[in-house]
C-alpha cells in the first residue's frame, strides 16, 4: 500500500508557483551555492519579475526551470509538480484524460505533458548491473487479435524483461523473441557468472555456454518452479503492465509502449520507499 505524501500534504508544501520554483532551485542547485560568475559563495535572492535567482554579489542569473519540461511551457509549475505527484502516486498510470480533468488543461497540454513526465521517468534509474539471482522473459503487448497465442503471435509488441531478485528491473522493446534481440541485452545488463533463471525458451540455452550460470523451468510441460528456479517474479510484473495497459489507457502503440515501460520500472524499482518518488523525480530533471 502506498504510504507517501496524501493530497493535503502535497498542497500544504506546494501552495503557488512561487512555492514550486523555491523546491526546484534548491534541489537543483542547494540552498547555497558558488555563483558560476563571480565564485562566491551563498544564498541567490529570488528575482520577483522572472522565475530567476540572482546573485547577492554580482547579479548572475540562475533560471532553475532551464533544461525541464517546464521550461518556456505555458503551463503553471503547480500543475506540473501535480501532474509529477499523480505518477508517483498511482500504481496504474495515469491516462491523458485524467491529467486533463485534474488539472483543467486541453487534452493535447494533458498528452504531452504525461508523455514527457514518463520520459523523464524512465530516465532517472539509468541501467545499472543486475545481479545476483535474476530472471528473464519476455511477453507480447497489444489488442486482442484472431489466430496464435503467446510467442509468434502477430500484430503484437514483444517486450523483453531481465529482473533481480530482491533488487531492479530492466525492460525493453525489442523486436522480436530470438536470440540476436534478446540475448545481447542479457550480455549489457548481467555480469558473467550471475545466475539466471529462464523458462525454456530455445535461446536461453547458450548463457551457460556465455558464463552464466542458468537454470531453467519448462512452462510447457506446466513446470512453474524448481526450488527457487523460476520466473514467476517478472510474469508478476508482466501481469501488472498488462493489467493497467488494458485497465487504464486501452491501448498503448509501440511507437511510446518504451516510455510506458520506463514509468512502470520507476514505480517498482523504487516500491521500497514510495515516499521518496516525488521528489527523486523532481530531482531528476
Amino acid at each position: 500500500m502506498f504510504n507517501g505524501p496524501t493530497i493535503q500534504d502535497f498542497f500544504k508544501q506546494f501552495p503557488t508557483d512561487d512555492a514550486c520554483l523555491d523546491y526546484l532551485m534548491q534541489l537543483r542547485h542547494g540552498e547555497t551555492i558558488d555563483c558560476p560568475k563571480c565564485g562566491k559563495h551563498g544564498k541567490f535572492a529570488r528575482i520577483k519579475k522572472e522565475k530567476a535567482y540572482s546573485c547577492p554579489w554580482c547579479g548572475h542569473h540562475i533560471h532553475p526551470m532551464v533544461g525541464t519540461p517546464f521550461h518556456k511551457s505555458h503551463t503553471p509549475l503547480q500543475k506540473w509538480f501535480y501532474a509529477m505527484y499523480l505518477f508517483t502516486t498511482t500504481r496504474h498510470g495515469v491516462p491523458a484524460k485524467e491529467l486533463q480533468r485534474q488539472l483543467g488543461v486541453s487534452y493535447p497540454t494533458a498528452f504531452r505533458m504525461a508523455h514527457l513526465i514518463r520520459d523523464y521517468m524512465g530516465k532517472v534509474d539509468g541501467e545499472p548491473p543486475l545481479t545476483g539471482h535474476v530472471e528473464v522473459d519476455e511477453t507480447y503487448v497489444g489488442g486482442k487479435r484472431a489466430g496464435k497465442r503467446g510467442r509468434g503471435a502477430a500484430g503484437k509488441t514483444v517486450v523483453f524483461g531481465i529482473l533481480e531478485r530482491e533488487g531492479e528491473i530492466y525492460t525493453s522493446v525489442v523486436r522480436n523473441a530470438s536470440g540476436k534481440s534478446l540475448i545481447p541485452h542479457i550480455e549489457a545488463q548481467v555480469p558473467k557468472g550471475t545466475r539466471i533463471s529462464s523458462d525454456e525458451w530455445l535461446p536461453y540455452r547458450v548463457l551457460t555456454g556465455l558464463g552464466y550460470e542458468h537454470t531453467t523451468v519448462d512452462h510447457g510441460c506446466r513446470q512453474w518452479a524448481d526450488g527457487d528456479t523460476h520466473v514467476n517474479t517478472l510474469e508478476a510484473f508482466w501481469s501488472m503492465l498488462k493489467r493497467s495497459i488494458r485497465g487504464t489507457h486501452i491501448h498503448v502503440s509501440r511507437q511510446h509502449l518504451p516510455k510506458y515501460l520506463g514509468e512502470f520500472e520507476f514505480r517498482y524499482n523504487r516500491r521500497k520507499r514510495p515516499e521518496t518518488m516525488f521528489a527523486d523525480l523532481v530531482a531528476s530533471l
